[in-house]
């Protein structure tokens, strides 16, 4: 492919999850150190899947640790095909096939010393509580936390980039429009709070918007192996978030 015709993110292939997975066990703490920021992404969307197959919110949180825990010990990347595929597609897999073989023992799970992959705030615990809605199904709930776990990601990598820039009260200000939601007082209040033009802040939120939407796409193309697999995981990501 040429250079001048890579989708964007293309550039980013040699750090996909992939990567990660298959670097797991050569160095125990580093491999660990990039598996758990892997899971610290991921986990909502598994603990979601798991949340609507039936269990209640503790024990899909301990089902969950026990999963990650597990697959911090090589059991989730044994016997891989090479050809991988797409890794939204596979830790669904490797979540269904956990829990039909361990479920009966989840809560007895406390692998490496107990260390914990995660920990649930106040917060968390009220969003991952609630009882899930009867019309989704797992594999769809899991489809949305899946995505929206990508959003969460490349919004803070957004904001990281801000901050090094000494632009953190602006991205603050200016990012309900990331959303296309509206600013209390518009550009112009914004610009008369921090001592902008008008037309300067107007500037900042089209550039973010770009940058969002360029950090989206890296997130996407780092859980894929081929480039050319983008536009269609995006389309099923944003359809997953419309469900």
């Amino acid at each position: 492919m040429n250079p001048s015709t890579d989708p964007p993110g293309a550039s980013r292939f040699h750090t996909t999850r992939w990567s990660v997975v298959f670097a797991a066990g050569s160095s125990p703490a580093d491999s660990r150190e990039a598996l758990e920021e892997l899971f610290g992404t991921y986990w909502r969307p598994v603990f979601s899947f798991i949340r609507r197959r039936g269990n209640a919110a503790d024990e899909a949180r301990d089902l969950t640790q026990g999963f990650f825990t597990s697959f911090l010990e090589r059991k989730g990347v044994e016997g891989l095909d090479p050809s991988r595929g797409r890794f939204r597609a596979y830790l669904l897999a490797a979540v269904k096939n956990f829990l039909s073989v361990e479920k009966e023992r989840a809560r007895a799970i406390k692998r490496g010393g107990g260390a914990q992959l995660f920990s649930l705030s106040v917060a968390d615990h009220a969003e991952l509580a609630i009882e899930p809605a009867d019309t989704r199904t797992p594999e769809s709930d899991y489809e949305r936390h899946w995505a929206l776990a990508l959003l969460r990601q490349a919004l803070e990598r957004l904001r990281s980039e801000q901050a090094a820039k000494g632009r953190s009260e602006l991205f603050e200000r200016l990012k309900p429009t990331l959303a296309d939601e509206a600013i209390d007082g518009g550009y112009a209040a914004v610009a008369a709070e921090l001592e902008l033009t008008t037309v300067a802040v107007k500037v900042a939120a089209h550039r973010l918007k770009k940058r969002y939407g360029e950090l989206i796409v890296e997130e996407v193309a780092r859980t894929l192996e081929l480039p050319q697999e983008i536009d269609d995981e995006l389309n099923l990501l944003f359809e997953a978030l419309g469900g």
